[in-house]
Order: structure tokens, then sequence, then C-alpha cells
């Protein structure tokens, strides 16, 4: 019986303990088990986009086009999800590659056909001027940007050479290269730039490449100030950067002859007595003179 009480405290021990033990292992376990991931997809919509860069006047062809997803928050204004509402609609604006195609950069549906007819603006005409990389800036003038035309034309009034800007702030819309014969014959390149201008323009631009040489001078696209100039004529050109020729500075001549002799000022000195101390040897003894009244030269 004694035995018994003896035991009876250990085994509770090692029973308590063996239970805490599994517990603790079930918590561990527990803590080291993967949590259950909630995933939430967002809802997307497909947007119809170009698959590579198109320049703007092309035809869209079902080959142009695929499909690629988009966030709710970041459908673009004017998207379309079917490739097969924008097909066969003309382009007036390029795009680059995985671009999407909104309404803004169509032509209207009745515009059937492609190229520069499909971006010209109501009223407006497209014209195309010949030149060279010369004209063309070498190659900085490009669809989109705006130019100056300056026209070189011999004056009829004066017979000689003028050259004055003719057109102002004309919009580039396309830029390409032709092949013509030189003036030895051979097939040669010749750059062509496609200007939208009123008909009116249209005229003046015809006229001037024409009779004269055209010239196009790039400008800002946010530069709208129209500048009226008079032209340049040749004697104008060279007297623009003319010095002004100095004014001669003649030497100041002194004349020469005899000075003018100064007045002399005579002074007068009325009587006054003065101490005249004399020294003799060691002795020292003090005279007093009386000083007659007189003019001082």
């Amino acid at each position: 019986m004694g035995n018994w009480k003896a035991v009876l405290p250990i085994t509770l021990s090692l029973v308590i303990a063996i239970g805490g033990s599994y517990f603790l292992y079930q918590w561990i376990e527990g803590q080291r088990a993967p949590k259950e991931v909630v995933q939430v997809q967002a809802e997307a919509v497909p947007v119809a986009v170009s698959v590579g860069k198109l320049p703007w006047g092309t035809k869209l062809k079902a080959e142009m086009l695929k499909t690629t997803p988009y966030l709710k928050e970041s459908l673009p204004a004017g998207y379309f999800v079917s490739m097969n509402d924008i097909k066969d609609r003309v382009l007036i604006a390029p795009l680059k590659a995985n671009e999407p195609i909104t309404e803004h950069k169509l032509a209207p549906i009745s515009m059937a056909t492609g190229g520069v007819s499909a971006v010209l603006a109501p009223g407006k005409r497209a014209i195309g001027v010949k030149g060279d990389k010369v004209i063309g800036l070498a190659g900085f003038v490009n669809p989109g940007n705006r130019v100056d035309v300056l026209v070189t034309i011999k004056d009829p009034d004066t017979k000689k050479e003028k050259t004055k800007t003719i057109l102002e702030s004309i919009p580039v819309l396309a830029t390409g290269t032709q092949i013509e014969k030189n003036e030895k014959g051979e097939p040669a390149p010749v750059d062509v730039y496609t200007l939208e201008v009123t008909a009116e323009e249209a005229e003046k631009l015809a006229l001037a490449a024409s009779e004269g040489r055209i010239q196009l001078a790039l400008r800002n696209v946010t530069d709208a100030d129209d500048v009226n100039t008079e032209g340049m004529t040749i004697p104008k050109l060279l007297a623009s950067y003319s010095h002004p020729q100095a004014e001669e500075v003649k030497p100041v001549v002194k004349k020469s002859g005899p000075k003018p002799k100064a007045k002399k000022v005579r002074k007068w000195s009325p009587r006054k007595t003065v101490t005249v101390e004399i020294i003799k040897g060691m002795e020292t003894s003090k005279q007093r003179f009386t000083l007659e009244p007189f003019w001082e030269e």
C-alpha cells in the first residue's frame, strides 16, 4: 500500500507530461501547415489592339489586329472589344505595337478608303512638293510636323531674285520618295513632301514651284504666330551684315604764341616794429627796430 502511494504521483506526472507534449506538437504542426490562400481574380475585358506599328491612312485588316485583356479600371476611352467592329476602318493616327485602337484614332465609318484623303480636314487639299535632302532638312521633316514655305523667284519689276515666305505653319501629311530621271537622263530618287493646304494656298504653292525654287523651314508645332516679312533681296542681304564705318576723329590743334605775362600785384606793408636778438659770445641782448611803411612787389 505504501509503494502504491509513492508511485501514483510519478504516474500522474508522466501522464500530464505526455499529454502536454502531444498538444504542443499538434500546435506546432498547425503553425507549419500552409494557410489557405484566397485568390481574388480581377475581372478583365478584351480590348482590340494593333499587332505591330501601323501608319495613319492604313485600312485595318484582320491580320493587323488582336485582343489583349485589360482591367476594368484601366480601360481606354472609346475602346473596342470585337475586332469585327473595326475591320476595314481607316486610321487617322499612327499606332504603336500593342496600342489600343480607339474611336478617335479612326476615320468615320463612311470613309471606306485609306490613304491621305482619309486624314484631310474638311475644306483642305493635299499637294505634293518635290525636293531633295536640303529642302527636307536632311530627313527632319516628317508627317505631323509644320513648316513654312519659302520661294526664291525673280521679281518682275526689278528683274532680280527675291526670297519670300509665302505660306506659314503648313501641316506635313506624308513624306516619300519617287524615282525620276535627272538631267543626265538617269533614274534618281526624288523626295516628295505632301502638305495640307487650302485651295488658295495650293494655287500659290503650285505657281511658286513652277516659277521659282521652294525651300521648307521647320517650325515648332506650338508656334502659331504669323510673321509677315518683306522678303529678302541681294542688296538687302549684303547690307544686313555690313559694319558701320567709324567716324574720323580729328586731332585738336593748339594755337602757338607767346604766353600772356602775369600781372604783378603790389601789396602795401604798414609800419611795424620788429625785435632782433643779438648774441655776442656768452651774452645776448634784444634790440627793437621800427620799419617804415612801403609797397611790396
